[in-house]
């Protein structure tokens, strides 16, 4: 079975209707692909009077109007399981605004050294270790600053997010927030309707809950 034919037959893990914002026609989907808590994503959009819909479906993801693509684990692993059902192949495609969000940005780069990992390519960074000069991986709260897209509209320079992670985005021109940890690295980063966040909007409080508002409204 080619690519093509994976994204077709691919089989929900969600039912329809999409999920929408009470009152509005708009929808929103988080791409369910094995890897991670998305569980927590779709309660933060339901403390927002948002109904997400967790799905593989390529038909239900083309057809909405912002998309979440989420991961926490491993690349290598991660991408087996994008690649298995096709959706390696879909995300690049779509015209909405998508967010990637901890792994999620990172699988969205070229390349990620975690397992050698070879990326989707919409975002023109790469994805490195942090050295063992510092603790791995970094655990809470750290700031973001240089923002620079209305995914932070009413955000303050040097807001305090949540973040997990053992390797690190390389800044670089699509950067559009940076964090400091033994280094200054992107911990944000956008590419015409794509956008990656290394934080967790999701577990940063008020401010991450404005993040993902914003979002919607992109």
């Amino acid at each position: 079975m080619n690519k093509e034919d994976k994204i077709v037959s691919s089989k929900s893990k969600s039912s329809s209707p999409l999920g929408k914002l009470e009152g509005a026609t708009s929808s929103l989907v988080i791409i369910n692909y094995g890897a991670g808590n998305i569980k927590s994503i779709q309660f933060a959009f339901k403390r927002l009077g948002v109904e997400a819909v967790l799905t593989n479906n390529p038909d239900e993801i083309i057809a909405s109007d912002n998309v979440i693509f989420p991961g926490v684990g491993e690349a290598s692993s991660a991408m087996k399981m994008l690649k298995e059902s096709g959706l390696d192949q879909l995300i690049p495609t779509l015209k909405q605004p998508v967010l990637g969000i901890c792994l999620g940005m990172q699988l969205m780069c070229n390349h990620t050294e975690e397992g050698d990992t070879k990326g989707l390519g919409i975002f023109n960074a790469e994805v490195k270790r942090f050295s063992n000069k510092v603790k791995v991986p970094q655990m809470g709260w750290n700031t973001i600053s240089n923002l620079k897209s209305g995914l932070f509209k009413g955000i303050k320079d040097n807001e305090y997010m949540y973040l997990v992670h053992s390797y690190y985005a390389e800044n670089c021109d699509e950067s559009i927030a940076t964090s400091d940890y033994e280094l200054e690295y992107a911990s944000a980063l956008e590419n015409d309707n794509f956008y990656g966040v290394q934080f967790h909007p999701e577990k940063s409080g008020k401010a991450g809950e404005q993040i993902l508002k914003n979002f919607l409204n992109l």
